[in-house]
């Protein structure tokens, strides 16, 4: 049986205080929802079974390009960002999983998967870093790495990526995520098609490196830290490039990482379409690759997303089989409570989609009813489906609340006065 942080039983009296509106609650939703022809049980079954992974980096305080202001209890490193995932993980019962970042969270593989096992923790996609450069590394990626002019430095990265997937295979991960920042900042700095080209030579090492039953996840991203071009820039070049690589490649669909008008509902539709969707990188914005909480800026278009992977999911579509990944960078709150109501908030749009009537939306597209279509979506988008949340939550021995649970059992506090305080003042996200 895995270890617990928080008391089970003060949970547990949590969980007491507030049963009885819960279950008024869920039986009026239910009484409401049978009249729509849905049956509430079977759709909190389903969210029961829906989970979305913790990043490592994510239990951390973010910051931006000016400051970085650490807060109360920072994790010294990757086991204390363990205990904090097994916190998230014991409240809300949706994150089993943990999304490692390498060099940042290189250790003993067989020490990291002993401690995960501790809580019942599991690993999901490795992350590799090039994009930065880590202590002790010979060759800089100041100006790319596996795009990078230099084959020394292009080999560095490779090789660097072949480390990450040798970690995974110990740890139980069965994917490897590549993010690159290699781009320009100024007209004529690069010359795009070689630089593509090289790219393209290398992940197909690393492609070669894949184990059986692994895929390898490449993730597009408009801007920064290149500005003028980057080299893997959006979803179409995305495409090409899983495309070109083979069967077990996918893209990788981060939602801060699009123009802000961009239909990010439309490029998941075309990725299912073309069975390339790999998974998500959950988060929200309003300028840019803000990394905020998910469902805080533009909830409807998170139920937009999950309008078109509900769709895929009962329409049984070839290869369907999406990750699901946060990805966020708390500056102001603490990461621990954002990292648990984003993921409340991605089951919340997944259980709105699955209230969505398929068969009239179906009817109305078909008959040119624009009002009546969007309409139909809006019905299930307007649904209060905390109820079911919850009692998910509390099924499988969750926290009703799992903000008030976390306040009321004082972790902060507590890991405050074991963790040596983090000096303030450095610029970066880290």
């Amino acid at each position: 049986m895995s270890e617990s942080i928080i008391s089970a039983d003060l949970v547990d009296k949590d969980n007491a205080a507030r049963r009885a509106n819960l279950e008024r609650d869920y039986t009026s939703l239910g009484e409401r929802l049978d009249r729509r022809g849905i049956a509430i049980d079977v759709i909190r079954d389903k969210v029961e079974k829906f989970a979305v992974a913790i990043p490592s980096w994510g239990v951390g305080t973010g910051g931006t390009r000016f400051a970085r202001f650490p807060g109360a209890g920072e994790p010294r490193d990757i086991f204390d960002k363990i205990e904090d995932c097994a916190v998230i993980k014991q409240l809300t019962q949706a994150t089993p999983t943990v999304s490692l970042h390498i060099p940042w969270d290189k250790a003993d593989p067989n020490r990291l998967k002993q401690a995960a096992s501790r809580f019942g923790l599991g690993f999901d996609a490795m992350n590799s870093n090039t994009f930065s450069d880590a202590k002790d590394q010979t060759l800089s990626y100041k100006f790319g790495s596996l795009s990078h002019a230099d084959a020394g430095t292009r080999r560095q990265a490779v090789e660097h990526n072949l480390e990450c997937i040798e970690i995974g295979k110990t740890l139980g991960s069965k994917a490897l995520t590549v993010w690159i920042g290699d781009g320009s900042n100024f007209p004529g700095q690069v010359n795009f098609a070689r630089a593509f080209e090289r790219y393209l030579d290398a992940m197909k090492e690393i492609y070669a490196g894949l184990p059986d039953g692994w895929k390898l996840f490449t993730e597009h991203k408009m801007y920064e830290p290149a500005f003028y071009s980057t080299v893997v820039q959006d979803w179409g070049t995305n495409y090409m490039i899983a495309k070109e690589l083979g069967d077990k490649a996918f893209c990788l669909v981060d939602l801060g990482h699009h123009a802000p008008n961009v239909n990010i509902e439309m490029i998941v539709s075309r990725l299912i379409q073309f069975k390339k969707l790999g998974g998500f990188h959950f988060n929200d914005s309003k300028y840019g690759d803000d990394d905020l909480d998910a469902g805080s800026i533009d909830p409807y278009r998170l139920f937009l997303v999950f309008n078109e992977l509900v769709d895929a999911e009962l329409s049984g579509a070839e290869g369907f089989d999406p990750a699901h990944m946060l990805d966020q960078s708390h500056n102001v709150t603490d990461p621990i409570e954002s990292l648990m109501l984003s993921a409340v908030e991605v089951q919340r749009a997944y259980a709105q989609a699955l209230l969505v009537d398929r068969k009239a939306l179906e009817g109305y597209q078909d008959s040119n009813d624009a009002l009546m279509a969007t309409q139909t979506l809006k019905a299930a988008y307007r649904t209060d489906v905390e109820p079911i949340l919850a009692m998910a939550r509390l099924k499988t021995g969750g926290a009703i609340d799992p903000v008030a649970a976390y306040r009321a059992a004082g972790y902060r506090t507590k890991v405050a006065a074991e963790r040596p305080v983090v000096a303030g003042g450095s610029g970066g996200i880290v």
